[in-house]
């Protein structure tokens, strides 16, 4: 079973669309999916509500409401966060999660806080050990803009966690939210450049370099 989180303990950054699309992802890939909200504004599983019948089925689970059991036949487990989580919680969290996806939005203010919160999660013994791995996005980012590059330019510095991809501002995640679907699951035609953008994500959330060290 794979763990996956989407942590960042500035509200806003996009942590809810990252988790429901990499659920979208792997269910529309074949696997059993579980998402799991931890966020008190259930804003992925407000999503789930609305996913169609039809579609690769995803197990929406309320984290919120305390201990969480993965059943042993579900393949990925993907975690939303709530905002402002630290400390013990945060703690905790990472306990959970084989692999982290911080996504950081282009504001000299998610910046400076994503400074000082990268700084907590390396200081974490698992992360520190490689027990747990994590990888940055740029998000929501409308590219040649000054502060698209200065963001580009500040994830890149980040030399202990690989920067590994950059999300477009672009409406077709709204499209598919809207829906109750992934990006994945839109029309090939209006999500070409997206994709594109997803296929560093996943080619890392694929290799070693997100798996955690085996210790013996």
């Amino acid at each position: 079973m794979r763990s996956i989180m989407v942590l960042n303990a500035k509200g806003g950054s996009g942590k809810s669309t990252i988790a429901t699309n990499l659920a979208s992802y792997y269910a529309t890939t074949g696997y059993k999916v579980m998402l799991v909200d931890y966020d008190p504004q259930r804003s992925s599983l407000d999503w789930l509500k609305e996913r169609p019948s039809g579609r690769p089925s995803i197990t929406g689970v309320d984290g919120s409401t305390g201990n969480v059991r993965v059943p042993r036949n579900v393949d990925y487990v993907i975690y939303d966060t709530p905002a402002a989580v630290r400390g013990k919680e945060l703690t905790a969290h990472i306990r959970r999660s084989q692999s982290i996806i911080v996504p950081v939005l282009p504001s000299p203010i998610d910046m400076r806080a994503a400074t000082e919160f990268i700084r907590v999660i390396l200081d974490n013994h698992r992360v520190s050990r490689k027990e747990t791995r994590v990888a940055l996005i740029a998000n929501r980012c409308r590219e040649n803009t000054n502060v698209y590059h200065q963001l580009e330019e500040f994830l890149n510095k980040i030399r202990k966690v690989p920067f590994i991809s950059v999300l477009r501002e672009t409406q077709n995640y709204n499209r598919a939210s809207e829906r109750g679907l992934g990006i994945f699951e839109l029309a090939p035609y209006l999500i070409r450049r997206d994709l594109e953008q997803w296929d560093p994500i996943i080619e890392w959330l694929h290799s070693r370099r997100s798996q955690p060290v085996k210790r013996k």
